[in-house]
């Protein structure tokens, strides 16, 4: 077929990369990074910091923020062995092979993968969509359920584009999984000169300018900080990427490097005197030459929004984008198009000042009284909250009352913000630091002023108590014309793929709430055989969920289920009160190890629940997705009611009432289809491969009970379905001989 062209060549600059290392060869992939930080020419540069100051501060702290790294194509060719690489990205010469040739029978992906690929009529199926919609310049949404290998089935297509293409994934472990497996694969035997970028926030690179500022050891405290700091200083002098994820020693939380790292609030930019020589600075440039660019949603929904208010881009320029797990994306969007401040702002615009001002030694009495006035009046203004944990409205009328009452702490709050502005603007000597802190301050205040003072429609406004952060925050009823003009109708190609995006077999519910009207749609046939590898076992004799009795029956069932499956459990809740009254009723009734949610960070959970025999775990909402453990380790997932937004959410019951005010039915056109998909997402935990056998439960009788569960029922996989226990321990100990 001539597409085997460029074998003669291959494994040039893979020989010259190799490192020798006592003796023995070992190839280094070169790793480079990239700043969330991008060329925006903007009239008034100021504006542009202070907007994108808050963005990047909020996808800094999102779960999964991505890294960014740069492969250099000449880089990764090789020839250890298998098939030799075959040019399919615009840049290569001779044919492009067909996506029937890539991934069809007999093709180039099973001739690359000798005994270990097996062609999938759903994967060529969703390649062969992908390359219509890059080729025509068109929108594509594709239900592609665990198994199909999704991610070769976009990333090919992206690849044989020539066009830069965006890849947004949900989690990091997906886009580890990309960086790390997938696109060294594919530069491997098909696009040797592919070059790519993963991104990640600039909190987690050193800034040398502050490092420098810190040798006075005064800023330093206790011995261990102290030896932390050189032990950094050191490691400074030889690291080419300045990521802290070379750091294995310093803590997640740790207090020091959220004091010596590059978030862009404390960034004075091209002033800086270690602006040629800053991490952050060397890679920005390399980010533009990618031909791939991996983000998260966060970051990506953080661009869109600084677009959305023309103050430029974060991220460079693209044509197209695909979203991995695109179930998520009303919810992020949601977030980024919103406004939001914490009581965790003020006290890190308070250090960050004394800090600034110490390292300058601009800290003059007069200064620090300022910033001290800012953590009292903000500790003073956010105990006025109510102290209970939980979310709750704050209508127009309910901020009205409130700065009725504290009027008197809410302007005590804004003077000290506008005392440290005006401190700044009088000092003599004005560097870049001190700008910035200034500028932040005035921010922060507008912020608070249109959170309490604005009565935007589209927008509910709420706050939230969480541990020791009061959070308040105006989030969009309604993001779906936001991303219609934003994104649908911005750019000519958006692809979109998840396992969950169907509702009872169409797309209609998640398009609706997307803004997406014109999109080639395609839900994917199983790769697993669920009518044999899974058992949904509805109990025939729980009482309703509303029942007194309800709690003390799913102890009982759900004692008997661990029993039959010797644990390899999750029990996933809807709430946290459920969770923690379902724990202490089972504990003591069971032998096997118990893990809690909340008891230990999330990562740290799954990796002993897969390390533990016959773990069971119980867990809430954010175990319902992005968790993957195939194999007989997870055999049982217990699921204690279908999982229905909470009405009184302040963000639901906006959305409920804004359909309400259409004249239309939100019950069955939000509330139910959210369910279903969030059904689904808890669901997908337990067949993870073709091997893979277990029991799915649902303790609650609604499904089968109400009209409405038939929704539910249409939408899942072809289950084998059981109404006694007897079945279920029948189906388990089959699949224990």
């Amino acid at each position: 077929m001539g597409l085997v062209r460029l074998a003669k060549r291959a494994g040039k600059a893979a020989a010259a990369r190799a490192k020798r290392i006592d003796d023995k060869v070992v190839e280094m992939p070169r790793r480079e990074y990239v700043s969330l930080e991008d060329e925006v020419k903007l009239e008034d540069e100021n504006v542009l910091r202070r907007h994108v100051e808050e963005l990047e501060e909020r996808e800094d702290r999102a779960e999964g923020a991505p890294e960014i790294h740069k492969e250099q194509g000449e880089g990764k060719r090789s020839t250890r062995g298998g098939t030799p690489a075959v040019g399919v990205s615009a840049d290569e010469d001779g044919p492009k092979p067909t996506m029937a040739e890539v991934f069809g029978p007999g093709g180039l992906l099973e001739r690359c993968m000798i005994g270990g690929y097996e062609h999938r009529r759903g994967q060529l199926e969703m390649a062969e969509m992908v390359h219509d919609a890059f080729e025509n310049h068109r929108h594509a949404i594709v239900e592609a359920g665990t198994g199909t290998g999704k991610t070769l089935a976009y990333l090919l297509p992206a690849i044989c584009s020539g066009r830069r293409v965006v890849i947004s994934t949900a989690t990091k472990s997906l886009q580890e999984q990309l960086f790390q497996k997938d696109i060294p694969f594919l530069q491997k035997h098909f696009a040797p000169n592919l070059k790519v970028a993963v991104m990640k926030g600039r909190s987690n690179f050193l800034c040398i300018s502050k490092l420098n500022q810190m040798q006075d050891q005064a800023l330093l405290s206790g011995m261990d900080e102290l030896d932390a700091f050189q032990q950094i200083k050191q490691w400074s002098k030889l690291t080419e990427t300045g990521d802290r994820a070379e750091l294995t020693f310093l803590p997640d939380d740790s207090d020091l490097w959220m004091r010596l790292d590059a978030r862009r609030d404390t960034c004075s930019g091209q002033k800086c005197p270690q602006f040629n020589p800053c991490f952050v600075t060397g890679m920005h440039q390399r980010a533009k030459e990618a031909d791939l660019i991996i983000v998260n949603h966060h970051l990506f929904f953080a661009d869109l929004a600084l677009k959305q208010d023309d103050f430029g881009s974060i991220l460079p320029e693209y044509s197209a984008v695909v979203f991995d797990e695109a179930h998520e994306i009303e919810d992020v969007a949601s977030d980024y198009f919103g406004r939001q401040i914490s009581n965790y702002r003020f006290d890190e615009l308070a250090r960050d000042a004394d800090q600034t001002m110490r390292s300058l030694h601009l800290g003059t009495p007069a200064l620090l009284r300022r910033t001290q006035r800012i953590r009292e009046r903000s500790r003073a203004f956010f105990e006025t909250f109510p102290a209970k944990d939980g979310r709750y409205p704050f209508t127009r009328a309910e901020r009205e009352a409130f700065l009725e009452q504290h009027r008197e702490a809410y302007d005590a709050l804004a003077t000290a913000l506008k005392g440290l502005e005006t401190e700044c603007a009088a000092m003599i000597q004005k560097p870049e630091e001190i700008l910035r802190i200034a500028r932040r301050g005035f921010d922060i205040r507008q912020e608070l002023s249109f959170l309490f003072e604005s009565n935007e429609k589209n927008f509910v406004y709420w706050y939230e108590r969480r541990n020791k952060g009061v959070f308040l925050a105006a989030t969009p009823i309604d993001v779906s014309q936001l991303l219609r003009e934003k994104l649908f109708e911005a750019f000519d190609t958006v692809v979109l793929t998840s396992a969950t995006l169907t509702v009872g077999g169409k797309f209609s519910f998640v398009r609706s709430r997307m803004g997406l009207d014109h999109a080639k749609e395609r839900g994917l046939p199983p790769e697993f055989d669920y009518g044999k590898q899974a058992l949904l076992y509805l109990p025939r004799m729980m009482p309703d969920i509303r029942n007194p009795g309800f709690s003390s029956a799913a102890a009982d069932e759900i004692v008997k289920l661990l029993e039959a499956s010797a644990g390899r459990a999750f029990c996933l809740f809807t709430s946290y009160s459920q969770m923690r009254d379902l724990y202490d009723r089972v504990k003591a009734r069971v032998g096997f190890p118990l893990l809690l949610q909340g008891t230990a960070p999330r990562s740290v959970l799954l990796e002993r629940f897969k390390n533990t025999p016959a773990a069971v775990l119980f867990a809430t909402a954010s175990f319902w997705q992005g968790v993957d453990v195939p194999g007989e380790q997870l055999s049982l997932v217990i699921v204690d009611r279908l999982p229905f937004a909470v009405p009184s959410d302040p963000i639901v019951a906006a959305r409920v009432q804004a359909l309400q005010d259409e004249g239309r039915n939100a019950f069955s056109e939000l509330q139910v289809p959210q369910a279903v998909l969030a059904l689904k997402q808890g669901f997908g935990r337990l067949i993870r491969t073709k091997t893979d056998r277990g029991v799915l439960v649902l303790l609650d009788n609604r499904i089968t009970r109400m009209p409405y569960g038939r929704i539910f029922l249409e939408s899942l996989p072809k289950y084998a379905v059981a109404g006694d226990l007897t079945t279920v321990e029948r189906f388990l100990r089959r699949g224990r001989e």
